[in-house]
């Protein structure tokens, strides 16, 4: 039984044992409330600050998988335009045995500049297997 108790108290359950470690915990808090968290508060606190690449790419195949029920496997290209972002996404749209006839697609996605997606479409569809001919 003694194992349990100590493994109690070194996950994070020690109590301070002095004034000192009171004030460091008490402060820590305090800097952690003061701090931002997630993109929401991000936005609200910087105006129109963009948000970070990866996030926006991650959203992107988030909100694209959401609104088709397709499964995004790459993001294939993406520029940052006037009026946000422009990305292709490759998605599988139908499984096939052997993978290599299983058709994907390329989807167009539009976001505006917080990374909110605006519009999407299919630019092209084809077999994972197969070369691309236009050379793309």
């Amino acid at each position: 039984m003694s194992n349990t108790k100590s493994t109690s108290r070194s996950q994070g359950s020690r109590e301070p044992q002095d004034s000192r470690d009171v004030e460091e915990t008490e402060e820590a808090e305090e800097t952690e409330a003061e701090e931002p968290q997630g993109s929401t508060d991000r936005r609200a606190a910087g105006g129109n600050r963009r948000p970070p690449l990866m996030e926006v790419l991650r959203e992107a195949r988030a909100q694209l998988a959401e609104l088709t029920g397709l499964v995004p496997e790459s993001v294939s290209s993406f520029e940052q335009t006037e009026e946000g972002w422009s990305l292709e996404v490759e998605v599988l749209e139908l499984e096939r045995v052997p993978d290599t006839m299983s058709l994907l697609a390329t989807y167009q996605v539009e976001l505006d500049p917080e990374g909110q997606l605006t519009g999407y479409r299919r630019v092209r569809r084809y077999e994972r297997g197969r070369a691309d001919a236009r050379g793309r």
